[in-house]
């Protein structure tokens, strides 16, 4: 009997569990199978105080630097250029008593990074006759490689010429304390899954850098260990050389400067520390700065769909050597821009990237009224943030062709069962303060009298209900357009284009749409920046007020005054939509990783679930919207990003929803 009690319990516990494992399975949460190191490598850059000529001491400084990377979770650190020696040497650095020094050194470092990450390191090497400036790759205990430096600077402060060879020939072995190494500038690391190729210092600086050959070949992240001198203005150039090389190649660029420690009696060294990608400095140690360590995290998966979109396609006739090095960071250090689309407020023009924006969008409009011989255009004015922005556009549309605004533009304001009171008052206002003329043309009655025809109760608050409005609109927009010669100016922005956030065959169509590749965290920005400006200061508390008020597309109305009908309770804050779509748009990124990265930008405003959940919305209305993107308008393209499908987006709209984008 107690058997058969005890196999019963044990029957009702497996079930149990059973039970619970389903469970678990359903409800878990299916953006939680990330992790940074499927993406992202940890890279250093570090600057160690030089004793000139003192191997020993300097190993010392070098292995220090190196395991706090290592405690830090790195995979790659990279030391400067003569690092082991120092650089500032002059003919000591022939000497044979340093030169063993240095293979010695080599080894006790390279002992070091069994079981760490990989360690990039100065030394003067021997092989055969000649003496070469090299950097050294350490990982996994042993040197896996070295690569001499191709062009040797012999001008101004600089004498390299006169120790060391220049190398050019193909790759070789050298010998290094009694084992064969591979030598030569074509080679590259396998570091963590990640390609890294190798130039130092003047490389860089010459017309054809050896980076942009390893680039071909497929190198991921390129080192540069460097000893450049400190000039007044020379940091600025040197920094934007680096993000630029590194744009260039669509890849990470490390560089690694040497210390004010080297000698000062000809030149000064600054420790000046890089680490681009892909166009951006993302970590920093400026000259003479304190810290000795810079570290950043490296989107790999961005670098490698940049070069997929680019058909950069990786050439044939690099060495590849595998370091058995591995990620290890479980977190993240990497700057997640929670408004990509909007240029950082620390930025000393940023009023001048806003104003470029507004430039491409007026002088398209611009041109194509042009093109056209269009003498007017109208719009409809809803007291909303888009069609506010577009007016503003169509007024700096008309100073650039010369033109009074009265006589140009048109404005139209169509209220409808639930426009409120305020929205209408600040869209009839903003027209008067901007000397534009406006119309009141309700659109009640023709929304009615089509629901009527349908037999729809006319009550009952509905998608047919709010198309009709919106059609009734466009209707009047184009009818009007006819009549006065003028053309229809869209005013829906990126953001709803994206979401789907428009009635087809109504807001959604227009003869020019100057907000197609702005999202609405953008067009709040640009209103705010057009706001301040001179010309617009009559304007300025009514754009003010537009900016406060709720978005809404006023199509519905359970009060009786005021707006009910709020887009983001409905579908959600466009802060998140336009980051999700971003990273979907501009890097392909997975959805796992979108709502990884979500969770840390926007930290402290929404939660986890909050994230999944509208991170979910946004696939099933991205993926279901298609076939509205598949003939809108046309419109100017502003920055990165455009679904426009005669432009940057092709997608089929039966795409599967049980595939990429799923939200179930």
């Amino acid at each position: 009997m107690l058997i058969l009690i005890v196999l019963l319990t044990l029957t009702t516990i497996l079930r149990y569990y059973k039970y619970v494992n389903v469970i678990i399975t359903l409800t878990m949460n299916k953006y939680e199978f990330y992790t940074p190191a499927d993406s992202f490598i940890r890279v250093a850059a570090a600057c160690p105080e030089v004793s000139l000529g003192d191997v020993s001491t300097n190993t010392e400084r070098i292995a220090e630097l190196y395991v706090d990377a290592k405690e830090r979770d790195a995979s790659l650190v990279a030391f400067p250029e003569l690092s082991l020696t120092g650089y500032t040497l002059g003919d000591v650095v022939q000497q044979t008593q340093l030169l063993k020094d240095a293979e010695t050194g080599l080894a006790d470092l390279a002992a070091q990074t069994l079981g760490g990450p990989a360690m990039v390191v100065g030394a003067p090497l021997r092989h055969g006759n000649g003496l070469y400036n090299c950097a050294a790759v350490l990982a996994d205990g042993v040197v896996k490689g070295v690569v001499p430096k191709t062009n040797l600077p012999t001008y101004s402060e600089f004498y390299e010429d006169r120790w060391f060879e220049p190398w050019q020939e193909t790759e070789t072995t050298i010998k290094l304390n009694g084992e064969q190494v591979p030598f030569g500038r074509k080679l590259l690391f396998d570091i963590a899954d990640t390609m890294v190729g190798i130039e130092i210092c003047e490389d860089l600086w010459v017309p054809r850098p050896p980076s942009g050959e390893l680039a071909e070949l497929g190198a991921q992240i390129i080192i540069n260990p460097s000893a450049s001198p400190e000039q007044v203005g020379k940091a600025e150039y040197r920094r934007d050389l680096v993000g630029q090389q590194s744009g260039r190649l669509i890849a990470a660029y490390v560089y690694a400067g040497s210390d004010v420690s080297e000698s000062t009696a000809e030149i000064v060294m600054g420790g000046h520390q890089l680490i681009a990608q892909n166009g951006r400095i993302s970590a920093e140690r400026v000259p003479f700065g304190k810290d000795r360590l810079i570290i950043t995290d490296v989107d790999v998966d961005h670098l490698e769909f940049d070069r997929r979109h680019q058909h950069m396609i990786t050439s044939l006739g690099a060495l590849v050597i595998n370091t058995q090095v591995e990620r290890g960071q479980n977190d993240l250090l990497f700057d997640i821009d929670r408004n990509p689309f909007l240029p950082d407020e620390s930025l000393v023009d940023r009023e001048h990237r806003l104003q470029s924006v507004v430039a491409i969008q007026a002088n398209g409009l611009a041109q194509r009224m042009r093109a056209t011989h269009q003498e007017r255009l109208v719009l409809g004015l809803s007291g909303g943030l888009d069609s506010t922005l577009a007016l503003l556009i169509a007024c700096e549309a008309a100073d650039i062709l010369g033109r009074p605004r009265n006589e140009m533009i048109r404005t139209l304001t169509m209220p409808g069962m639930a426009s409120s009171e305020h929205t209408q008052s600040n869209a009839q206002i903003l027209a008067q303060q901007l000397g534009v003329p406006n119309e009141v043309i309700p659109i009640e009655v023709i929304a009615k009298t089509e629901l009527a025809a349908i037999s729809h109760d006319g009550a009952t608050q509905d998608i047919t209900y709010e198309n009709v409005q919106a059609r009734a609109r466009t209707s009047v927009l184009f009818n009007y357009g006819n009549k006065n010669r003028a053309m229809v100016l869209g005013t829906g922005d990126l953001s709803e284009i994206a979401l789907g956030w428009s009635t087809y065959n109504a807001d959604q169509q227009s003869h020019y749409n100057v907000n197609t590749t702005i999202p609405k965290t953008l067009v709040r920005a640009l209103v705010v920046h057009l706001g301040n400006k001179d010309e617009f200061s009559a304007a300025s508390q009514t754009l003010q007020a537009v900016i406060e008020t709720p978005i809404s597309p006023e199509l519905t109305n359970d009060k009786t005054d005021g707006i009910s009908q709020t887009t983001e309770d409905i579908i959600g804050p466009y802060e998140l939509h336009d980051f999700f779509l971003h990273q979907v748009i501009r890097w392909g990124d997975e959805p796992a990783k979108i709502a990884y990265l979500a969770e840390h930008a926007f930290a402290g405003t929404y939660d986890k679930s909050q994230i999944d959940k509208w991170l979910g919305v946004f696939q099933k209305r991205f993926r279901q919207s298609q076939f509205k993107r598949e003939n809108m308008p046309n419109g100017p393209k502003a920055g990165k990003i455009s679904l426009s499908p005669r432009g940057d987006w092709r997608m089929p709209p039966e795409l599967g929803s049980k595939g990429i984008w799923s939200a179930e």
